[in-house]
C-alpha cells in the first residue's frame, strides 16, 4: 500500500464527503429497493449513495445480480411490481424524485433522465416504424407537431450515424443490425435532451467494431449537450476508455469509489482486485485465470458483516461479525474494507503487464488434421412472387477453408453477419452446405445421410451463445444429460448412464443434486457449464462453442474459459472456438481465421495475426478492442458491414478501407502467403515492399514468441 495515501475512517460515504467537489446533477442517498417474492424479501439495494455531476460519465460495475440495473430502476421508478422503494431519497437538481407522482414522473422520464436499455431488440416494438417510435418521445416531451417531429426524428437518426436517415425513418427493427437498433434506442434517449443519460450494458454482445462506434458517439454527444452519464456495465476496458469515475458494486451496496485514473491505478477492495485478475489476456496464455470463489450471495441474507467475507482470500474475524465502513484512500477514493482500515490488506495490484503472444510448448500443430474445410459455401435463396421464385441469393458463407488439429483450438472471428455461426453450424451439418466439402478423421461428412450422419454426431457437439434458451425449461439437468447419451445410442445400462451424469456434473464442477434441479434455478454461468456438460455427454473430440462467454460477467467468463482449458488438456479436446471477443481469443486459441462477409481474409497463428496483423480488417478489430491501459493505434473500419445480399464489387472490405486502390474495387485478391502458417486476402501484398513488410512482422512475430519486449 502507498503510505503517501491519507487514510480515515469515516462512517459517512465519499459522495457525502466530496459533495462540494463539482456541480451535482444527481444526488442518491440512503437507497433502500426490495423485490417482494413468495418466498423472501430480496433486498436488491441495501443503501447507497452516489453523486452525478453535470458533465461527467460515471461508471457502475459489479457481477450479475449485484444490483446495478435495479439502481437504474429505482433511480427512473420503473421497478417490476413487485418491488418497493424502501428508503432513501433520489434527488434530481434538488427536487425528490421518490416524491413526485407518477405522471410528475413520466414528465421526468424521457425529457430530464433517458434510459438505454440492455437489448435493443426487446426494447423496440417490432410492428412499429423506429420513426413512430422516435416521434412518440419527441411529441411527448416537446411542443412540436406534425412535419416538425419528423424532420425532427430524421435529426437524430443523423446524429447517431445511421445513413440515409429520410429513408430508414420509414423501416422497422429488424430490417436493422444490432448495432444500428442500439443507434436507434440512442436516438430515441436524446430525443428530448435529457440531462442525465441511463446506459444499461449498451455495448454488451456487440461487436468491437460496433461498440467502438456506439462509445464514440455516446461521448460525443455527451460533448455536444453536456449530457451526464450513468454507464452500468462489467467491461472494465470500456470503463478505462470513457468513465470519469467509478462505483463498484457488490451485493445491494458499493464496496468502492474512486476517479477513473485512481481505480485503474490502483483498485483498493479485494473484489475490485480478483476482477482485474479474472481478465483474460495474452500474458495469462498456459495458467489457469484468477476466478473469484462461490457466487454473489443472496440478497434476502441478513447480512452482519462484511457481505465478501465468504469469497474474500484477506477474510478475518472481525469481516465476519462487523460491516467495514468507508476509509478514504485518497481524495475521491474510498473503499468499504477492514483491512485497508487495519492498514493491514498486504494486497498488491495485480500485475498487469504488455501483452505477450507466447505459444505453449508443443502447441505448433502438425499432421492430419481432425477438422479440414475446403471453399465451404452456404447460400440461402431469395424467393419472390406468388410462386416464390428464387431472385437471388444471401451468400452467408462463400468459399471458406480452414483446418482444426486435434487437441488445439482454432477462433472464428469478426463482426455480426459475417458468417461466423453459419460456418459452424454447417460443419456440424445442423445447416446443409451448398458447396464445398467437410472432412471430419477423412469421413466427407456432406455425403452422410440419415443413420449414418447421427452415428457421427458423437464425435463433434455444439454449445450455444444462449445456454438458457438451449436448455428446456421443462426438464431436469439430470434428464437434459441423459437425453443426450439415449438419443446417440450408447449401450450403457441404467446405472452406468446415471454415474455417467454424475462425472459429467463432477467435470463441470457442479454438484451431484444439481441433475435434480431446473435451467431456472441456476445463474448464466451454471448454465452455460451444463451446456458444456452436454456436449461432453457424448464424448466429442471436436466442440464448436458459439460465442460461449458472451455477456458474461469477467469472474464467470474466467471459469469458463478455465474448465474449457482444462477439458482439453485432460481430454484432448479440439475447439472451433466462434466469438468476437479478442482478449478471450488471446488468452485461449492456437490459431486465428478472420472472417469478412462470408469469407476468411486472414488466419495464423495467435501470434501471427493479434500480435503483428497484416489485413486493414484485422487491424480495425484490433484498434476498436477497448484496452484497460496502454495507447492503441487508432484505426476505424468507416460505416457498417455491408449485406451479403449484394457484397461490394472486388474486395468486399474496400469501402471502408483506409488503403483501398484502384484494384481493390475491381478483383477480390487471393491469398498471399506469408509463412508456413499465415497467409492474408489483400492486395496490399502484390505492391513492392509488401514482402519486406510481411518479412518484419515475421521477426517482430518470433520475438514476442520469445517473450522479448
Amino acid at each position: 500500500m502507498n503510505e503517501n495515501l491519507a487514510s480515515t475512517t469515516a462512517s459517512v460515504s465519499p459522495q457525502q464527503q466530496n459533495a462540494g467537489s463539482g456541480e451535482v446533477l444527481l444526488r442518491v442517498r440512503g437507497l433502500r429497493t426490495t423485490l417482494y417474492t413468495d418466498t423472501a424479501a430480496v433486498r436488491a439495494i441495501d443503501g447507497i449513495d452516489l453523486d452525478i455531476r453535470r458533465g461527467e460519465t460515471f461508471a457502475l460495475v459489479g457481477e450479475s445480480g449485484c444490483g446495478k440495473s435495479m439502481t437504474a430502476l429505482s433511480i427512473t421508478r420503473l421497478l417490476p411490481e413487485n418491488g418497493r422503494i424502501e428508503g432513501g431519497s433520489v434527488e434530481l437538481d434538488g427536487v425528490d424524485l421518490l416524491g413526485l407522482s407518477e405522471a410528475q414522473m413520466r414528465d421526468i422520464r424521457g425529457r430530464r433522465i433517458a434510459m438505454i436499455f440492455q437489448e435493443p431488440a426487446t426494447s423496440l416494438n417490432p410492428v412499429l416504424t423506429v420513426g413512430y417510435q422516435i416521434a412518440e418521445v419527441i411529441e411527448r416531451h416537446t411542443g412540436l407537431r406534425g412535419a416538425a417531429v419528423r424532420k425532427r426524428a430524421i435529426e437524430l437518426l443523423d446524429a447517431v450515424g445511421i445513413a440515409d436517415s429520410a429513408r430508414r425513418i420509414d423501416e422497422y427493427p429488424f430490417q436493422f443490425s444490432g448495432g444500428m437498433k442500439q443507434r436507434v434506442m440512442i436516438a430515441i434517449a436524446l430525443a428530448a435532451d435529457p440531462d442525465l443519460l441511463i446506459a444499461d450494458e449498451p455495448t454488451t454482445a456487440l461487436d468491437v467494431t460496433i461498440q467502438a462506434q456506439v462509445l464514440e458517439l455516446l461521448k460525443s454527444l455527451q460533448r455536444e449537450r453536456g449530457m451526464a452519464i450513468l454507464l452500468i456495465t462489467h467491461d472494465l476496458g470500456v470503463v478505462a476508455g470513457v468513465a470519469d469515475r467509478v462505483a463498484v458494486m457488490y451485493a445491494g451496496q458499493i464496496v468502492e469509489t474512486a476517479r477513473r485514473e485512481d481505480f485503474f491505478r490502483a483498485p483498493q477492495h479485494p473484489y475490485s482486485l480478483k476482477l482485474f485478475a479474472a481478465l483474460p489476456t495474452a500474458a495469462k496464455r498456459g495458467a489457469p485465470l484468477d476466478v473469484i470463489p462461490g457466487q454473489v450471495p443472496p440478497l434476502s441474507a441478513q447480512f452482519d458483516g462484511c457481505r465478501f467475507a465468504e469469497r474474500c482470500a484477506h477474510v478475518w474475524e472481525r469481516c465476519r461479525i462487523e460491516a467495514p465502513d468507508w476509509t478514504a484512500v485518497a481524495a475521491e477514493h474510498a473503499v468499504r474494507c477492514h483491512l485497508r482500515e487495519a492498514e493491514a490488506a498486504g494486497t498488491r495490484t495485480p500485475e498487469r503487464q504488455a501483452a505477450l503472444y507466447r505459444v505453449a510448448p508443443g502447441s505448433a500443430g502438425s499432421g492430419s488434421p481432425l477438422l479440414e474445410v475446403q471453399d465451404l459455401r452456404v447460400h440461402f435463396p431469395i424467393r419472390k412472387g406468388l410462386f416464390k421464385r428464387v431472385v437471388g441469393h444471401v451468400k452467408a458463407v462463400d468459399g471458406v477453408s480452414l483446418r482444426v488439429e486435434a487437441g488445439r483450438t482454432l477462433a472464428l472471428v469478426g463482426e455480426s453477419g459475417c458468417g461466423k455461426t453459419t460456418v459452424g453450424k454447417a460443419i456440424l451439418q445442423l445447416i446443409r452446405p451448398t458447396g464445398g466439402s467437410v472432412r471430419f478423421e477423412g469421413v466427407e461428412l456432406t455425403q452422410l445421410r440419415g443413420e449414418a450422419l447421427r452415428r457421427r454426431r458423437s464425435d463433434f457437439q455444439i454449445v450455444f451463445q444462449d445456454p438458457y434458451a438451449s436448455l428446456n425449461p421443462r426438464m431436469r439437468i439430470g434428464d437434459i444429460l441423459l437425453e443426450g447419451i439415449n438419443a446417440l445410442g450408447d449401450a450403457e445400462s441404467k446405472r452406468t448412464r446415471e454415474r455417467r451424469v454424475a462425472e459429467l456434473l463432477e467435470q463441470v464442477g457442479l454438484p451431484a443434486d444439481a441433475r435434480y434441479r431446473y435451467p431456472h434455478e441456476f445463474s448464466g454461468g451454471q448454465r452455460q457449464r451444463i451446456a458444456i456438460a452436454r456436449a461432453l455427454a457424448v464424448r466429442p473430440k471436436l466442440i464448436v462453442c458459439d460465442e460461449p462467454t458472451s455477456a458474461l460477467d469477467v469472474s464467470v467468463q474466467a471459469q469458463i474459459l478455465n474448465l474449457l482449458r482444462e477439458l482439453q488438456r485432460e481430454y484432448g479436446l479440439s475447439y472451433l472456438f466462434i466469438t468476437h471477443n479478442l482478449a478471450v481469443v488471446e488468452y485461449l486459441a492456437d490459431e486465428v481465421a478472420v472472417m469478412y462477409l462470408g469469407r476468411i481474409v486472414e488466419r495464423g497463428t495467435v501470434a501471427e495475426v493479434l500480435g503483428a496483423p497484416k489485413h486493414p480488417y484485422t487491424r480495425a478489430l484490433l484498434a476498436a478492442v477497448p484496452r484497460i491501459e496502454g495507447e492503441r493505434e487508432v484505426l476505424r473500419a468507416a460505416g457498417d458491414l455491408p449485406s451479403p445480399v449484394s457484397p461490394p464489387s472486388g474486395c468486399h472490405f474496400h469501402p471502408r478501407c483506409p488503403h483501398a486502390w484502384e484494384k481493390c474495387a475491381d478483383e477480390y485478391p487471393p491469398d498471399f502467403d506469408l509463412s508456413g502458417t499465415a497467409a492474408v486476402k489483400c492486395w496490399l501484398y502484390e505492391l513492392p515492399g509488401a514482402r519486406e513488410f510481411a518479412r518484419q512482422a515475421e521477426e517482430l512475430k518470433r520475438a514476442l514468441d520469445e517473450g522479448w519486449r
